[in-house]
């Protein structure tokens, strides 16, 4: 969507999007690549090492084959698919055969507990989901709860009623006529988490991509060129891993890597990089403390391009990255309801240590306040993205009320409080809210507090972040027991392993502090600021 320039002055002034009535991501990111030439889109390394190359024409075949299992199963337009899976070649199988289809997909995170997982299925209504047998493990212990579920796909041995995925693919026709969908009709759901109730779904329609292309294109320093090669850990089952990394490459028809790591393994990553001759990452910033803590080298190692977001990136992490692979990392800003609308690019301006950067071409970004008034220049205030743009949800999954709130004055409010300078540079100051943003996760504390609630120890919990060097922030819980309970290093170990099975292992609370009371306002609210003043 850019045209290259040396000024970002120009970028943005003559930047006009271009978005066609008539869009579907399948077509953009697959289709237009699956000339019948094996076009190269993904390399799939294994635990073991073993890559697995596939091109768009095998991913066109294959999402062709599973749309019409889909079908044959009895899901219509707009019936929802959940994708259960980490990085793996079923994985962009199963998105790409939803939006062909006209259905809407629902990616969700391996690491999701019972409690996590059962929420997300039964607010999105699911039909049908594509797990391994891990996620099946899971599925199994909660299938009688869910009403609207009737088909689940396991990649790997299918028992219990559940599909093959493979197998059902053999019975697929490879030709499926891709649905007419227009740029506006949904196309995914994403939950994202808040500080109070349960996570909202942020429901996006096709558009959606072509929303991310001008940031990717910027912060990857003019995305695509010959040679490029794409790479993240981050996982596909977040906007981040998705439409940061993996669907902005294949739009531009640039090979994918693919990688289960079961742990994020500093050297081994800087091998996987030299080995498939990666070009273009993204690293979040927990993933540059760790290299950088690993000391991390491997001289093959040839990145053009590196693009970084969720944290703040601070000068010697910044000076580390340029001295380590001879690029800047290029710092982003964005969340999961509208993604991607400030970034950075050392060659149209410098960057300034800290700062997220400067909007992104078609992005009208202002410091506003509660209402949606501009404030002046260098004031603190929430930051806001001018609507409409094609890259904002359509709304909260079932949750027209938690909608409106999300708007004020013309402007979608993030919740992120913030200042831009007088150079029109944003700087990222906290979060309006409490949601605590852990290793690149936004976690939002409420959903944690209803967990502990469930152990039979537990009789009020509060939860906050505290700082990190590693991941910003660490989720700490404050735990007042239930009479008969002692605190001690085994119960909190044993609260620890709980939430890590029912909600999810990025979210437990690595600190657990037993107290007598929590500071409560005087209608029964945590003043959970008051916890993070006492670390």
């Amino acid at each position: 969507m850019l045209k290259e320039t040396s000024s970002y002055d120009e970028l943005y002034r003559d930047f006009r999007w271009d978005i066609p009535a008539q869009f579907n991501i399948a077509t953009a990111c697959c289709d237009r690549h699956a000339d019948g030439t094996n076009r190269l889109a993904l390399i799939y390394v294994d635990e073991d090492g073993t890559a697995q190359r596939s091109s768009f024409d095998e991913m066109k075949r294959l999402s062709s084959r599973f749309a019409n299992v889909l079908k044959a199963d009895g899901l219509d337009r707009g019936d929802r698919v959940a994708v259960f899976l980490s990085q793996s070649l079923e994985l962009p199988i199963a998105h790409l055969a939803a939006f062909r289809a006209g259905l809407i997909s629902v990616p969700l995170f391996t690491l999701f507990g019972e409690d996590a997982l059962e929420f997300r299925l039964q607010n999105s209504g699911a039909k049908a989901v594509v797990t391994d047998e891990g996620g099946f493990e899971k599925l199994a212990k909660i299938r009688s709860r869910l009403p609207e579920l009737k088909s689940i796909y396991v990649a790997g041995r299918a028992s219990g009623g559940a599909k093959s995925f493979w197998a059902e693919l053999e019975r697929g026709a490879d030709h499926f006529p891709t649905v007419d969908t227009s740029c506006d009709d949904p196309a995914i759901i994403i939950y994202t988490s808040g500080t109070t109730g349960n996570p909202k779904g942020a429901l996006h329609a096709h558009r959606v991509l072509l929303g991310h292309l001008p940031n990717v294109e910027m912060a990857h320093d003019f995305l695509p060129r010959p040679a490029d090669i794409m790479w993240t850990p981050a996982d596909w089952a977040w906007i981040g891993g998705l439409f940061d990394a993996l669907f902005p490459a294949w739009y531009h028809g640039v090979p994918v890597v693919g990688h289960r790591a079961r742990k994020f393994e500093p050297q081994a990553a800087m091998e996987l990089m030299a080995k498939h001759a990666v070009r273009n990452v993204f690293l979040p910033p927990t993933a540059l403390k760790l290299l950088r803590q690993a000391n991390a080298r491997h001289s093959g190692v040839k990145l053009r391009s590196i693009f970084s977001g969720g944290e703040s990136l601070g000068a010697e992490l910044l000076d580390w990255v340029r001295a380590t692979f001879g690029v800047e990392a290029h710092e982003i800003y964005g969340q999961t309801e509208c993604n991607l609308v400030v970034g950075n690019n050392a060659r149209l301006f410098p960057i300034r240590p800290g700062s997220m950067g400067r909007p992104t071409p078609g992005f009208d970004v202002r410091v506003v306040d509660e209402k949606g008034r501009e404030l002046p220049r260098g004031e603190r205030g929430i930051i806001g993205v001018r609507q409409p743009n094609p890259i904002t949800m359509i709304e909260y999954w079932r949750n027209p009320e938690a909608t409106a709130k999300k708007y004020a004055g013309g402007f979608l409010l993030t919740g992120d409080l913030g200042r831009q300078d007088e150079d029109g540079y944003f700087w990222y100051m906290s979060r309006e809210d409490d949601v605590i943003t852990s290793a690149g996760y936004r976690i939002g504390p409420g959903e944690i507090e209803d967990t502990l609630l469930k152990h039979p120890a537990v009789a009020m919990a509060a939860v906050v972040g505290i700082p990190d060097p590693v991941r910003t922030e660490a989720v700490k819980a404050w735990i007042v027991l239930r009479p008969g309970f002692a605190p001690g290093e085994e119960l909190a170990r044993e609260i620890q392993d709980f939430v890590k099975v029912k909600l999810a292992a990025h979210e437990y609370p690595r600190h657990v502090e037993f107290t007598e009371t929590l500071p409560m306002t005087a209608t029964g609210k945590v003043l959970r600021r008051d916890l993070r003043t006492r670390g």
